[in-house]
């Protein structure tokens, strides 16, 4: 067996990277999740550069996962819990189009569940506005600085990680509490 067979691929951006990693990583099934850019202009972008907003780059994770114990669903089914999906460019405070809702797919099957996911989603109605996440195809991710990759868990005493990283961590886990990483 190849490693393809056992390893896929998702990227998702839902705000700041430092939270989805955070709880990604804690996610049983999950082999690594790193923080990075995609969706830009500008090749290998640094933090400072898509601060501006206007390079086209949103704040993403690549999610590396067992898909015989996790599905892509399932990462879905996280992603639209941890997250508000109906505010455009925005994730509370954090403004701007790196902060957008985008799920970049690598082939028609991702793209399929996640256009299933967000139709099942308005079809029940679990959130009061639309849903306005990208769906498009992956591009080039480039990962982010050293600095920002597992810093949620090397900084837990960061005021921005105590006021909004930690909340969105302990919802995912008391809400997905049979999911965890035993």
């Amino acid at each position: 067996m190849n490693s393809s067979d056992t390893q896929a691929t998702a990227i998702l951006g839902g705000g700041c990277f430092w939270c989805l990693e955070a709880v990604y990583d804690s996610l049983a099934g999950v082999i690594s999740v790193e923080s990075g850019y995609a969706g830009g202009h500008l090749d290998r972008p640094s933090y400072e550069d898509i601060c501006g907003g206007d390079t086209g780059h949103a704040e993403v994770v690549r999610i590396t996962y067992d898909p015989q114990v996790l599905s892509y669903a399932d990462l879905l089914e996280v992603f639209f819990a941890i997250h508000d999906p109906t505010t455009l460019n925005a994730q509370g405070n954090d403004i701007g189009t790196q902060y957008r809702s985008v799920i970049f797919h690598h082939d028609a099957e991702q793209k399929a569940a996640a256009e299933g996911a967000i139709r099942r989603l308005t079809e029940a109605r679990v959130f009061p506005r639309p849903i306005v996440t990208e769906v498009t195809a992956a591009p080039e991710f480039f990962p982010a600085e050293d600095y920002h990759q597992e810093y949620f868990e090397r900084n837990p005493r960061q005021p921005y990680c105590q006021y909004v990283v930690a909340p969105k961590v302990a919802k995912f886990r008391q809400k997905f509490a049979t999911r965890l990483k035993g």
